[in-house]
């Protein structure tokens, strides 16, 4: 009854065992949960009163579907601004969450048979929307001791006749790792002279800790053209259920494209969001940020110390985005078998390395206040003692 593709996408691990988490908390239990990639902040209030008055001034109706052009001309604005890239409006869209813009580029840009790198660990969604759309995936396997980063040699070796795209993401989920310029421009220098585009997922640029963040597109004309920038506002002021993401690409034949298959799917995206998201672009929230980056920071730099100091585990210290990649292989290379056990027996909900294609490790998502960080990892290690 059901298709073929549909048959072979999986459940998002990270969504299943954060709504397990709930389900278990609703029924009583004492349940601490780090599995979800969402802020524990509340919206700036600039940004709500900014939907409140769009409500009540009747802004209710549909909107063009790759936005209002004021949406747009603050994501230009802010590309401009924080990332030195140009693009005019006609190449930018508004969609429904970073996740959707993915799954419009990699439905209008790969067909059956391309193949599609994605560096390991990567986000749980990417190899999904990949193969749901026909294409194969071609993983380069990094790890804590290259900072989880791959090489231009990995690139180089990777790259086929069938290679479509590179997905890279900076700074990483589930790492926290960062590319630098120079990192960026030899990878670059790999993909000259071919065809491969670029889709880059920079939903955690606002939270870097160590060094300055570099957008992929910004590095040289050649990366510009070839890079499909990919963003939103649902890490950095807290917005996940409004729902508000956006791609731009120098390749407006691309972005015509996605428009194309938005008009057939979701139309435009909320107009209330894409009223409020203004607000969240313009520089307005900019204290709210710089706010819960500290806080972020704060949070990492205690939990890191505090795993690192289990026996047998151990942590880099991420650049950016709000997780720990935790290395377990001292005590198990079976993660999912891991956090179930460790779920069930100490009521913590972590996500294992495996959904990320990464054995060996969980993550640890620190946005949450440092009493429930604390109370997390001394039941963790509890639990590593009893296995002992």
């Amino acid at each position: 009854m059901l298709t073929n593709r549909v048959n072979t996408l999986s459940e998002s691990i990270t969504m299943a065992i954060t709504t397990l988490a709930q389900e278990l908390k609703a029924e009583g239990k004492d349940i601490l949960s780090f599995s979800a990639g969402e802020p524990d902040f509340d919206t700036p209030q600039i940004i709500k009163d900014a939907g409140i008055q769009a409500i009540n001034e009747g802004f209710t109706k549909y909107t063009a579907v790759d936005g209002i052009v004021e949406v747009r001309q603050a994501i230009a604005d802010k590309l401009k601004r924080d990332n030195n890239l140009s693009y005019a409006l006609n190449q930018i869209i508004t969609n429904n969450g970073a996740k959707h813009s993915l799954f419009n580029l990699f439905s209008v840009a790969i067909d059956q048979g391309d193949e599609v790198i994605i560096p390991a660990p990567y986000w749980v969604t990417y190899p999904e929307l990949v193969k749901y759309c026909g294409g194969s995936v071609i993983e380069i396997p990094t790890n804590d001791t290259t900072g989880f980063k791959i090489t231009p040699q990995q690139l180089r070796d990777a790259i086929t006749p069938r290679t479509k795209m590179l997905v890279l993401t900076t700074p990483s989920n589930p790492t926290g790792a960062v590319y630098t310029k120079e990192e960026l421009l030899a990878l670059g220098a790999v993909l000259k002279g071919t065809d491969i585009m670029i889709a880059s997922d920079e939903m955690y640029e606002k939270l870097i800790y160590q060094g300055d963040f570099t957008s992929v597109a910004s590095v040289n004309e050649d990366m510009f053209q070839r890079t499909i920038t990919i963003n939103g506002l649902s890490k950095s002021v807290a917005m996940t259920g409004w729902r508000f993401g956006y791609m731009a690409s120098a390749n407006t034949a691309l972005i015509k494209a996605t428009k194309k298959l938005q008009s057939q799917s979701t139309s435009n995206i909320c107009s209330i969001t894409q009223k409020a998201a203004i607000a969240g672009l313009d520089g307005s929230a900019d204290t709210d940020i710089a706010m819960m980056k500290a806080a972020f920071m704060s949070r990492r730099n205690a939990a890191a110390e505090l795993f690192n100091a289990i026996e047998g585990l151990s942590v880099v210290l991420p650049d950016g985005a709000f997780y720990l990649f935790v290395n377990i292989k001292a005590i198990t290379h079976d993660s999912m078998e891991f956090s179930k056990a460790l779920l069930a027996q100490e009521n913590v909900a972590v996500v294992p390395g495996i959904a990320f294609g990464s054995e060996g490790y969980f993550r640890f998502s620190f946005a949450t206040d440092v009493n429930s960080i604390q109370e997390g990892v001394k039941r963790i290690e509890r639990f590593i003692r009893s296995r002992a």
